[in-house]
């Protein structure tokens, strides 16, 4: 619920939100029970109301296909009605049932530049930002490497005036030891 309530919108309107959503329908049996307009009347606020509506169609999936359980193999989570691939990926490494990382934009730029030397994800392509950022979860917890790139391109990687001062991976920094280019090849 969370990872469909984040996308286009920000965490502080998201989190009260949440919170009476999960109040609301605590489980994917209660929100598969509950009426289109009565979802709709909740999601108010959130815009994209289209999303409301697919995590109601997911939820009836989940609640006839998959017996009220909440899959988490990526490829299964992309199966359903507005799971994407970041999506699924997020769920499936939350869940700790994947060996994954989810490549946000915050990921994606912190891999561009401390790993391609780029200032931004979208100069590399996003077949090799997943690639990296499984290089550099390795064998740690995927959940943990994830949580820490995502903290770290949200608060110190910034896309605007980056803290590069305060990052703990600066001397390992691809563009910073270019000297910080604007980069526009797509690697």
């Amino acid at each position: 619920v969370s990872e469909v309530m984040l996308q286009q919108t920000q965490v502080s309107r998201v989190e009260p939100r949440w919170r009476r959503w999960l109040e609301r329908w605590p489980t994917v049996a209660d929100l598969a029970g509950a009426s289109q307009a009565d979802v709709i009347r909740e999601w108010s606020g959130l815009g994209y109301n289209m999303r409301a509506m697919r995590l109601w169609r997911t939820a009836n999936i989940i609640a006839t296909d998959h017996h009220g359980v909440v899959p988490t193999e990526p490829s299964t989570l992309r199966t359903l009605p507005g799971i994407g691939r970041y999506t699924a990926d997020a769920v499936a490494c939350f869940s700790g049932s994947a060996k994954v990382v989810p490549v946000d934009v915050n990921v994606g730029r912190v891999l561009a530049r401390v790993i391609h030397g780029r200032a931004r994800g979208a100069d590399v392509r996003p077949e090799n930002l997943r690639k990296s950022a499984e290089d550099v979860a390795g064998p740690a917890s995927h959940r943990d490497i994830g949580l820490a790139l995502m903290d770290l391109g949200a608060t110190v990687c910034t896309a605007r005036g980056p803290r590069c001062d305060a990052c703990p991976v600066r001397v390992l920094c691809a563009w910073r030891a270019a000297g910080f280019p604007q980069s526009a090849v797509t690697t």
